[in-house]
């Protein structure tokens, strides 16, 4: 019997957007009980760009997808499928992705939407300000909206592309960081509202240890499945969700500092939209070319993990 050989994908095109409005930390000191050093200390975080109220995840998408097909040279019509990773979608039903569809103007792909949380984008955009609780000082210094898109295509060998890939769920850690309110089991309501429902809840030790140990784990696998040690990796491009989570998987692979990209102090965690986002910045500052072995992981809510090793295209 003949198999089929298929094709390595390889990311052809990248664009991201953020909306230009900033919160910094000496914004946040007058709204809650913090201040500037505590949350770079256990965060790593400066400031974080916030969507403006009426602005949703379809818009940022759309926005970071027209920056990705012009690298490209390509028409939305020449899109096949749209894959919209997010937990905060512009409503239940439709998809984003068919909002995203239509207001792109890609007549003719089909898609859907992938919720894994700050691992969708591994997994397969994303904007949550409006579902920050800015009173409570454990989430609200956190997250910030951003976006990104790539264009995946076949490579024509196998000299770039996708090399491998591992995915994991750890459904224990739901309860560690959720948002109750909204679905099948707290539908909304007005006590729901006043208890607070709709908006991130994190317990951030338990969050902090489980991603401390699993990132590195995951990375850790990956290698040794394909030969390879921490050195071998050109750009390690991890969820940007704390420093200190960052610096522990970078220290345990033994990576080399100069291949650690983090950008966390300007754009906060974006959840999904953190990847893309340090893709543009490790190309802006160079520190990502053609042929260049490429590490990316995450760890999100539910828990969700995941590794992707690859070559740069382009």
């Amino acid at each position: 019997m003949t198999q089929s050989v298929r094709a390595r994908a390889k990311i052809s095109a990248l664009g991201t957007y953020v909306p230009p409005r900033l919160l910094t930390n000496e914004d946040l000191e007058k709204m809650v009980d913090t201040n500037h050093d505590w949350i770079m200390d256990r965060t790593g975080i400066r400031e974080r760009h916030i969507a403006e109220k009426g602005v949703a995840s379809s818009d940022l998408s759309v926005a970071a997808a027209k920056k990705a097909l012009s690298e490209r040279g390509l028409k939305p019509t020449d899109l096949e499928a749209i894959l919209v990773a997010t937990v905060t979608p512009d409503m239940l039903f439709p998809s984003t992705a068919c909002l995203v569809q239509h207001k792109l103007g890609a007549k003719g792909a089909w898609g859907f939407d992938l919720s894994a949380a700050c691992s969708a984008f591994v997994y397969a955009l994303q904007v949550g300000s409006q579902f920050i609780d800015y009173t409570d000082r454990a989430t609200c210094v956190i997250f910030g909206d951003g976006a990104g898109a790539v264009i995946l295509e076949p490579a024509e060998d196998d000299s770039v592309g996708m090399i491998d890939f591992i995915h994991e769920v750890d459904g224990s850690g739901g309860c560690s960081l959720y948002m109750p309110g909204g679905g099948s089991l707290h539908p909304a309501t007005h006590e729901t509202v006043d208890k607070k429902m709709h908006y991130v809840h994190q317990d951030g030790q338990a969050v902090f240890k489980f991603a401390v140990r699993k990132q590195a784990e995951i990375c850790e696998k990956i290698l040794q499945r394909n030969g390879l040690k921490g050195s071998d990796i050109d750009a390690f491009i991890p969820h940007q969700a704390n420093r200190r989570i960052i610096t522990a998987t970078a220290d345990r692979l033994g990576l080399r500092p100069e291949s650690v990209i983090i950008n966390i102090d300007r754009y906060g965690n974006t959840t999904a939209g953190t990847v893309p986002l340090a893709m543009d910045t490790a190309r802006q500052e160079g520190r990502l070319k053609k042929g260049d072995l490429v590490l990316l992981a995450s760890v999100g809510a539910g828990f969700t993990v995941g590794a992707t090793l690859l070559r740069w295209a382009y």
